[in-house]
């Protein structure tokens, strides 16, 4: 019994090196991977809402455009369900107890303070933008 329970713990741990090795580090470790990731997240998701913005403003709407602002509707349908929070935000919380806007990201705190608006209303522009002019 003792050798297969053995067995089974030494398979799983090389089958889940990476989430033991995860559950091994330390909360500050975790926080600052946990910003890594989701700095370069807000970064992709950022370009793509800035993207949307230029194709609305220049007219130069591509498949592309169309991706982009999937994209972003499925982040705002994510951002829903988590009440308006990101969810590697939540991840964070577990590691900091910060009041801090930036807390989980690698950001200026006014940036991350005014994130969603700014974002929001550039997205909603060149949707907008977007429409108008493929409706022509």
């Amino acid at each position: 019994m003792v050798i297969c329970c053995k067995s089974l713990l030494t398979q799983c741990m090389k089958e889940y090196k990476y989430c033991f090795l995860f559950l091994s580090m330390t909360p500050a470790f975790k926080l600052l991977l946990i910003k890594l990731l989701h700095t370069a997240i807000w970064l992709v998701l950022g370009s793509m809402v800035l993207f949307v913005f230029y194709s609305g403003i220049t007219g130069h709407i591509t498949r592309y455009s169309w991706w982009a602002v999937a994209a972003i509707v499925v982040e705002g349908l994510v951002l829903l369900l988590f009440k308006g929070s990101c969810p590697l935000t939540v991840m964070a919380r577990r590691y900091s107890d910060s009041a801090k806007h930036n807390f989980d990201i690698f950001l200026p705190e006014w940036l991350a303070h005014y994130n969603k608006l700014i974002f929001t209303t550039l997205f909603a522009i060149g949707l907008l933008l977007m429409l108008v002019k493929a409706l022509r």
